[in-house]
């Protein structure tokens, strides 16, 4: 299995990155989160804000207008008898405007958050898909690819809740306690300090828990990206389990995976349910011990008691109680919320841990490829339409630029490569070719072969030396361009999903109907595509997997040939296809390398025979090359190969 995202960044953990101590990476984060939010919603969130302030304010004026209700219109009405209702009335009805207009500002609130939190999310999936689409090749063979669609679900998925709820919670429950803390100091010193003493225990308490709970939350993400990956292989990989019998052994490993996530998704939310309840139970005790040192205070209303507390009436005392759930709901949804907002950053921290993946880098880049044609002088000048002849646009100190005909010479000089620091792959690799040349070349397995192809397509960068193309460094040529220039068929075929005349247009994304025909006609794959039930229309799903591994290796070749392409690679092409297939394919490969420059990784004697050079490698380094005739004469390694029919 490929290595695992490494989501970790210190060996605090999420305990010093969620807990008591937030590291700089924790805050920045934080900021990168509300970077994406504030960035494209900024007025949305502007009238978010201001409508939480309004309904946080016409919910406190609902909980002071109990005092006036008691003290002002109840209290007098009792005591003198009256029976006019007028006044409570006209208090009642510009009470219920206030409400009125908090429950359309809540509504409006939710309405715009959803709004925000989707757009959030899509900008989000977008930039990072974008990003990945930048990577080099060695990330994704360093990666589990199921990991990495769980960053795209699982871990974006915990943002649409933070952003969405929780962040909006905890800004309005930030802004309901700050005034009705002031509310409460207003009416009620002496048990506005007991509020606030409580109160401290019980953020005590939840931060507590949080520390507990934060490990676990970011255990979760991890073993859910696992356990992903694993899914992602074996899907992958069925047919190799079900050859071997190897079901037993597969399940025992995914339950092992499954009991990691279940333990640790446990672990995370067996401590981060007992907040609320606990909370709950903490708020219910304050409430109490309000209310009774309250009544004792307004039994004593002359100050005998407490002397700073002249006057505390019924209207007042039931208006504290009341507000006390004002203070105390808010601090226990914060709590609440804070197990939402460490899972949403452990999944952040995955997601931007993606983002943050060095992509490919074009800095010394300056060449491009173009479109050229022949003017009256011979020349070649650069063209704004399809001439079927490109060139190379390289660009003069002065700021001009000069076109050199693509021909598709590739030259390799004392070039040294490791895919890791630790395991050097080639070693001073010496190759020149000439334009039209067919290259083969052969080795046993892990001499470098498919390593030679990656570097002229510049999948990856070399450590040493240099490779020329067409005389140019690689390194100065726009991989887009240096990609564009060579045809690519790889010994594992993928065909995506749409219909044949998709997967051959690949190759050339505007290339007509007819086009697409006559590349699968040059390969002989024309024939038996028009014996499929609707012939270039029918639709491929999961890899081409209704038809035969010749038959998606045949479209392969035609997506290669469509885009008619100066220089080709052909990595072991013909090895999924038989003995009979492959005669039928070989007509068509040679007019496709037909005047082209070709490397060939070969599998078979036939199409290393007739190569212009053959090179032999082994362990990373050239031992042979030549002809056919003169490696033969030199009865070495290529001799010993092609004796033993061992070519790769």
């Amino acid at each position: 299995m490929a290595r695992q995202i490494n989501i970790g960044r210190g060996p605090g953990g999420a305990h010093n990155r969620f807990g008591a101590k937030m590291t700089k990476d924790s805050w920045k984060t934080v900021r990168r989160v509300f970077g994406y939010v504030v960035r494209h919603y900024k007025f949305s969130l502007l009238v978010v804000l201001a409508c939480i302030v309004v309904t946080s304010v016409t919910t406190l004026t609902s909980t002071l207008f109990t005092r006036t209700l008691i003290d002002d219109y109840i209290t007098p009405m009792v005591e003198t008898g009256s029976t006019d209702y007028a006044p409570l009335a006209q208090a009642l009805l510009k009470l219920g405007c206030i409400l009125a207009v908090g429950i359309v500002c809540s509504y409006l609130n939710n309405r715009l958050m959803i709004n925000v939190g989707q757009g959030t999310l899509l900008r989000l999936r977008k930039d990072l898909f974008a990003h990945m689409e930048q990577l080099p090749i060695k990330y994704f063979d360093q990666h589990a690819h199921g990991d990495i669609m769980s960053v795209y679900t699982n871990d974006v998925d915990t943002l649409r809740q933070m952003i969405g709820s929780s962040i909006p919670m905890v800004f309005s429950s930030l802004i309901t306690i700050t005034v009705t803390f002031a509310s409460m100091v207003v009416l009620s010193v002496p048990l506005t300090l007991l509020v606030l003493v409580m109160t401290l225990v019980m953020v005590f308490v939840t931060r507590k828990l949080g520390e507990r709970s934060a490990l676990h939350f970011r255990s979760q993400q991890q073993n859910l990206g696992k356990i992903n990956g694993y899914i992602e292989e074996m899907l992958t990989g069925q047919k190799v389990i079900k050859t071997f019998c190897h079901e037993r052994a597969t399940i025992k490993q995914f339950e092992e995976l499954n009991e990691a996530l279940r333990s640790s998704a446990y672990n995370a939310n067996r401590v981060a349910n007992v907040v609320m309840p606990i909370n709950g139970n903490l708020s219910n005790l304050i409430y109490v011990l309000a209310a009774v040192l309250g009544g004792v205070i307004a039994l004593h209303a002359g100050g005998n008691l407490i002397s700073f507390e002249s006057t505390l009436t019924v209207g007042t005392l039931v208006a504290f109680l009341t507000l006390i759930k004002n203070f105390t709901q808010p601090v226990s949804h914060v709590s609440q919320q804070i197990n939402s907002v460490i899972n949403a950053l452990a999944g952040a921290d995955r997601v931007f841990t993606l983002m943050d993946a060095e992509v490919e880098k074009d800095d010394e880049a300056t060449v491009r490829l173009v479109d050229a044609e022949e003017g009256a002088d011979g020349e070649l000048h650069e063209s704004d339409h399809r001439t079927g002849v490109w060139a190379w646009k390289v660009p003069e100190s002065d700021g001009s630029f000069h076109l050199v005909r693509q021909r598709g010479e590739v030259d390799f000089s004392g070039v040294d490569f490791s895919y890791v620091a630790e395991k050097q792959v080639l070693f001073d690799i010496d190759l020149d070719t000439e334009a039209g040349q067919k290259v083969a070349l052969v080795g046993g397995t892990g001499a470098g072969k498919t390593t030679i192809t990656n570097l002229i397509n510049r999948f990856y960068d070399i450590q040493g030396g240099t490779i020329l193309y067409d005389h140019i460094d690689i390194r100065k040529i726009h991989r887009e361009d240096l990609r564009r220039s060579l045809g690519m068929v790889l010994q594992e075929t993928h065909l995506f999903t749409g219909t044949v005349m998709d997967n051959i247009r690949y190759g050339k994304l505007d290339a007509t109907d007819e086009e697409c025909i006559a590349a699968a006609k040059l390969v002989n794959a024309h024939n038996f595509i028009l014996g499929l039930a609707q012939g270039y229309d029918t639709p491929l799903t999961a890899d081409g997997g209704n038809l035969s591994q010749g038959e998606r290796q045949l479209i392969a070749i035609a997506r290669a040939a469509v885009g008619n392409p100066p220089a080709l690679i052909l990595d072991e092409a013909t090895s999924s296809i038989d003995t009979r297939t492959e005669k039928m394919v070989q007509e068509g490969m040679d007019h496709i390398m037909n005047g082209r420059s070709t490397f060939v990784i070969a599998h078979r004697l036939s199409t290393v025979r007739n190569s212009h050079i053959i090179v032999v490698m082994d362990h990373g380094r050239i031992i042979e090359q030549g002809t056919h005739e003169e490696l033969l004469a030199l009865q070495g390694k290529y001799y010993e190969l092609y004796n033993g029919h061992q070519i790769a």
